[in-house]
Formats: structure tokens, C-alpha cells, sequence
């Protein structure tokens, strides 16, 4: 399983445990994703994605995952979303 988001791209950042010392190791700051199941009511089916957190709210923000995807760029989107998108343009 990736640690990718699948609608915004958000992947893992780099970055230092800090002590108290100043001493640094290194670690990974991963994001914080759910695996959600959307209804796409342009397609009528249901759609299975790895999400984070935040673009989780987008989407509610947005009204759904079809508003959602008709203004996202297709840069940020996985594969999967891809193909989504260009099928629900098509039905438009």
C-alpha cells in the first residue's frame, strides 16, 4: 500500500526528531489517510480510495466526489482517479 493520497498527491515528508540537546535523527512525517468509500451519483457505483484526512473535508466541502474531481487538476490525481475523472466528463 502506497502512502499517497489518491485525490490531493500528500505523501510522506522528511524531516529530524529534535532533543532537548539539539541532537537530530532522522524520520518520516507520514499523512494521516483513511481508505473511504465514495458514491459517485454521475456513475452510479460506488468508489473505493486511499484518502488523508484532509482532502476527506474537501471533498464534504466541495459537495461530493463528482464536484470534487470536475476541478481538480489531473497532476495530483493517482491513476485510478484518472480514469474516473475522464469517465465521469464523458457522461457529461
Amino acid at each position: 500500500m502506497s502512502k499517497r493520497c489518491e485525490l490531493t498527491g500528500i505523501s510522506p515528508l522528511k524531516g529530524h526528531n529534535v532533543s532537548h540537546a539539539k541532537n537530530k535523527t532522522k524520520r518520516r512525517f507520514l499523512p494521516n489517510l483513511k481508505k473511504v468509500t465514495f458514491r459517485s451519483d454521475i456513475l452510479k457505483k460506488n468508489i473505493k480510495l486511499n484518502v488523508s484526512n484532509s482532502a476527506l473535508r474537501t471533498v464534504d466541502f466541495k459537495g461530493g466526489l463528482d464536484k470534487f474531481l470536475l476541478t481538480a487538476k489531473k497532476t495530483k490525481l493517482s491513476n485510478k482517479v484518472r480514469k474516473i475523472k475522464a469517465s465521469i466528463t464523458a457522461k457529461l
